[in-house]
């Protein structure tokens, strides 16, 4: 990697590159000022980045000394040294200038890896989806599956039938003209909570078996999508980073494209164009064609290569993210692009894993440090918080507080926070099952705390409320049967693994009126604290040798599973079969998971080394054949040479010593190894 000089930071020549030839040029910027800027942003901020970093460190001290000592890791504590934050009185959040399908709709979300164009694009096109299509290729229809080849005629009764029960269900007296709010060639729109209905009359087979004449029913479905920087990509280096940067540029011109093979030929795949429609009164009027864009940036942890600061260290990566994804925003929001991204004129970054309000304050101020570098007005960009951490958790009216001018978003996860809860109690004992979190006090409380919080504090209408991700793509009927759950909570958007995904959970947000939930739950008392900080300890458990090896092989094969992908083919987010076969959606954080608590029962004698190493073993060995049909696999077993061995163990047996027990340190060294391999 040749490095350049820019105002004292030596940058990798082809990061330099690509912000002066293809992000500054249109913007009119001098890449002098430009870099100047950027200098003074790293100066002033890279800092106070490490001295946070450091507090994580002296807290997470702080706790396992006083579970060293037999002591209790309780409130009075927890607010001794510093860890919870004072309450703040009761205010109302101040962000303005959001775009309705954060503020005023409710619908699913999707996350999806910056770097791989494809699926950026899918994601991206999925604002609207066929309800048809989506009844018709997965198991949420209760009907026979279709045959091999070929159409299904009785399948596809079936799924008009059930289209045409939630027409009637959701727009009674469509037939007469209810609800209908616009018309195109061939096509009526009508809406409903908010979200609108497209009806097709084509004169197709499909058509032609539907009394009423209806070819397809389109939802409008992805309301947001964020495209992730983060938890669901492998970029470790320069070339990563400008890849993923230059897909987010791509999607704020408007011309991003990808061309791939389909069924042996050529199909390139591009950003949907807007929808236009004729109201009943003749007026015309556009609806997106795509989802509304967030962009996830990585946290305040990890450094990166691309840049390196005047003394010689690599520069904060989330520093460098806030200011590229903003500069390059900037197409969107002086209209240079084919598309409108944020027709409100703003920009929307998730920032995650942050630690409590002083995190979230650093944050803020960061943000404003890039809008003065672009001469943006205060508050152009907006900020999600990521309630992952359980410091944030136990804090989250202070960490909307110190964001309050900007915030759009909280969202809760059981993957990395659970992460998280191993970790900050990793010294105080051996903890219960991977699959009893789920029912633990915490969880609860963890999310009824943040539907409350965020509705205290003025959200409602102003933000989204968010819920976890439905991590298995080929489970639709259990997805249909349960994520409904999710807008019942008060939640006006939660996450989906896929555009199919987004069409049938779309079902969910007409079924439920979220606005109508939130204001029945508005005014709910907040869930005590306590209950939160009740660490889920498994207190007196005696354990089987059949229980410690069905937990260990569960958790060595998730690790495998993933981590193979991220070290040898720079795989961030896959569908990884699981110990059952079953495909389930993995990334980092489900990884955190799971090495953490093997971390955690390997420290306090619940398994041994040599029972983990042989759970390794065997679970390779799975692993290996469950990749066999792909010709870019490495196998693992019986390689001492695989890098993606190594780095699974090492994520285990160094995972208590991992900051916060990320895996990012781990994977990223790994990785580098394995890309300088070849």
């Amino acid at each position: 990697m040749s490095f350049t000089d820019r105002a004292g930071l030596s940058v990798a020549a082809e990061l330099a590159d690509f912000i002066e030839a293809q992000v500054l040029p249109p913007l009119g910027i001098a890449p002098e000022r430009w870099w100047a800027g950027v200098a003074d942003i790293f100066a002033r901020f890279a800092p106070e980045n490490a001295a946070l970093l450091a507090k994580r460190d002296a807290l997470q001290a702080a706790i396992d000394a006083r579970y060293a000592a037999g002591e209790a890791v309780d409130e009075a504590f927890l607010r001794e040294i510093g860890y919870l934050a004072p309450e703040p009185a009761p205010f109302t959040i101040e962000t303005t200038n959001v775009d309705p399908e954060i503020a005023t709709m409710a619908g699913p979300q999707l996350v999806v890896p910056s770097l791989n164009a494809r699926f950026v694009l899918n994601a991206a096109n999925a604002r609207w989806g066929s309800l048809y299509d989506a009844l018709y290729g997965t198991d949420a229809l209760d009907a026979p599956p279709a045959r091999p080849a070929g159409y299904d005629e009785a399948r596809g009764d079936a799924v008009i039938a059930r289209a045409k029960a939630f027409l009637d269900e959701t727009i009674p007296g469509w037939r007469d003209g209810a609800h209908l709010v616009g018309a195109a060639e061939g096509a009526k729109l009508f809406r409903h909570n908010g979200l609108h209905i497209e009806l097709r009359f084509e004169p197709n087979a499909i058509g032609a078996r539907d009394p009423d004449g209806v070819s397809d029913v389109i939802l409008e479905s992805a309301l947001t999508t964020i495209v992730d920087l983060e938890d669901s990509v492998a970029a470790v280096d320069a070339e990563d980073k400008v890849a993923a940067y230059a897909n987010w540029l791509g999607l704020m011109r408007g011309d991003l494209e990808e061309t791939f093979d389909k069924g042996g030929k050529p199909l390139t795949r591009r950003l949907n164009p807007d929808r236009d429609y004729v109201s009943p009164d003749g007026g015309a009027f556009t609806l997106p064609g795509r989802s509304l864009l967030f962009v996830r940036n990585v946290g305040h942890l990890m450094t990166t290569p691309a840049v390196k600061l005047p003394g010689g260290g690599e520069a904060p990566e989330g520093i460098l993210d806030a200011i590229v994804t903003t500069t390059i925003a900037l197409h969107d929001l002086r209209g240079l692009g084919r598309y409108r991204n944020s027709r409100a004129g703003s920009v929307y970054i998730v920032k995650p894993k942050m630690h409590g309000p002083e995190e979230c304050g650093f944050t803020n101020a960061l943000f404003d440090a890039v809008e003065d570098l672009l001469g943006l007005a205060r508050h152009t960009v907006k900020v999600g918080v990521m309630d992952e951490e359980r410091r944030t958790s136990a804090n989250l009216a202070a960490c909307i507080a110190a964001v309050k001018g900007r915030i759009v978003f909280i969202n809760t996860g059981f993957l990395d926070r659970t992460g998280d809860e191993i970790h900050s109690a990793m010294a105080g004992g051996a903890v219960i099952p991977k699959a009893e979190m789920k029912a633990s006090a915490w969880i609860k409380a963890y999310e009824d705390r943040n539907v409350r919080i965020g509705l205290a504090c003025g959200l409602s209408g102003r933000a989204q409320i968010g819920k976890g991700m439905w991590a298995a793509p080929d489970r639709m009927g259990d997805m249909m049967a349960q994520k409904i759950g999710h807008p019942l909570s008060g939640a006006n958007t939660a996450w989906v693994p896929s555009p199919t995904a987004a069409t049938l959970h779309a079902l969910h947000y007409h079924q439920v009126d979220v606005f109508a939930r939130q204001r029945d739950i508005a005014g709910e008392p907040v869930p005590p604290l306590a209950e939160l900080l009740t660490v889920p300890f498994a207190v007196g458990r005696n354990w089987t040798p059949e229980e410690v090896a069905r937990e260990l092989d569960n958790n060595a094969q998730g690790i495998l599973g993933y981590v193979v992908r991220w070290i040898d083919q720079g795989i961030g987010c896959s569908k990884v079969p699981d110990i059952n076969d079953i495909g389930l959606m993995e990334d980092r954080a489900t990884l955190r998971i799971s090495s953490q608590h093997i971390a955690n029962w390997l420290k306090h004698g619940v398994c041994t080394a040599d029972q983990v190493d042989a759970a390794f073993a065997r679970m390779a060995a799975k692993v290996d054949a469950q990749n066999a049909g792909d010709p870019l696999y490495r196998p693992m077993a019986g390689d001492p040479q695989s890098l993606a061995y190594q780095a699974a163990r090492a994520l285990v047996f160094e995972g208590a010593a991992q900051p916060n027990g990320y895996t990012e340190p781990l994977l990223h060294r790994y990785r580098a190894l394995a890309k300088a391999r070849g």
